[in-house]
């Protein structure tokens, strides 16, 4: 048996796992001081004779060897508090095996590395995005979720704007916002008549119907203010981890319809998720559907006493 052989397979096959540093005061391990990252669950200081093919970029420095996995793992802090409304993304780097941060390089399995970044660090913080070439991660802290609104708190906006009954201005009919998009009636208890939908290009809520249909394409023209462009179901993003802050879900993501609020939408609509070898694309934190168009999202509109 190689063992050598044997354990640059095993690495081979993971990416990284976190190293928890965690205070001995915080019994019920809620809060994480750090989480700096390491090799498949092993140590810093016993990771640097392993790397993850032959083929990976590695280099020494004052007898110290390092290196990157073939694909890269890619971290991206946000610029400011997450959870707050005030964030802005901030750039994607890459972590080597030993811990270092270095800027992109110029394809994922590129063999030379990007260059060394001195003021940022691995250390996870909350609303770090982890990018595994193939699997993109959101780190949230206990503090920061505490900070977001909760399940509940979603659901209970979303029977507010219910309460108001807003109607289809075409069909008169009252529309009923759903916590979730359903394959069939029998599953969610908001029935087609009472979905609503969101016209992409203007904002305007309505409900099903076949006015204004163009017969070349699926667009429709608006009723409201004659604007032609696709229509899509409206569904509101039931997942806290996911919230900047906590308020009216008055915007949508183009093209899925999910609702969130204005901060949360913008946020991840300035979010390119990396994509490829080199490409990157924003998407729904919700469902993962690539943005559609300039900006990528549109500001609701209600009818009647539920104007957002």
């Amino acid at each position: 048996m190689n063992l050598e052989h044997d354990v640059k397979a095993l690495i081979a096959r993971q990416y990284r796992t976190t190293l928890l540093h965690r205070s001995e005061k915080e019994l019920n391990y809620r809060k994480t001081e750090e989480f700096p990252n390491s090799l498949a669950g092993f140590p810093l200081e016993s990771v640097s004779n392993f790397f993850s093919a032959e083929k990976a970029t590695k280099w020494q420095e004052s007898r110290e060897i390092d290196g990157l996995t073939t694909n890269g793992v890619l971290i991206l802090h946000p610029r400011g508090s997450f959870c707050g409304g005030e964030a802005k993304p901030g750039l994607w780097r890459e972590v080597s095996v030993g811990g270092g941060v270095f800027s992109l390089r110029e394809s994922r399995s590129a063999q030379q590395k990007g260059m060394v970044v001195d003021d940022e660090t691995n250390v996870l913080e909350d609303g770090t995005l982890i990018d595994l070439c193939g699997a993109t991660l959101l780190w949230r802290s206990a503090e920061g979720l505490a900070k977001s609104p909760t399940k509940q708190l979603l659901e209970t906006l979303v029977d507010e704007l219910n309460a108001g009954r807003p109607q289809c201005p075409v069909g008169l009919n009252t529309l009923v916002i759903p916590r979730k998009l359903s394959l069939s009636v029998s599953e969610e208890s908001v029935n087609e008549k009472q979905q609503p939908y969101v016209y992409l290009n203007c904002g305007h809520v309505q409900g099903h119907h076949d006015w204004g249909q163009d017969k070349d394409s699926k667009d429709r023209r608006c009723p409201m203010c004659l604007e032609m462009g696709p229509v899509v179901k409206l569904c509101m993003g039931i997942e806290p981890t996911f919230y900047v802050d906590a308020g009216a879900p008055t915007f949508a993501f183009n093209p899925c319809g999910h609702m969130a609020t204005e901060k949360t939408v913008k946020y991840w609509a300035n979010v390119a998720i990396p994509h490829g070898t080199n490409g990157f694309d924003a998407v729904c934190p919700f469902c993962a559907t690539p943005l559609s168009a300039c900006p990528g999202y549109v500001r609701l509109i209600f009818q009647d006493n539920v104007d957002l």
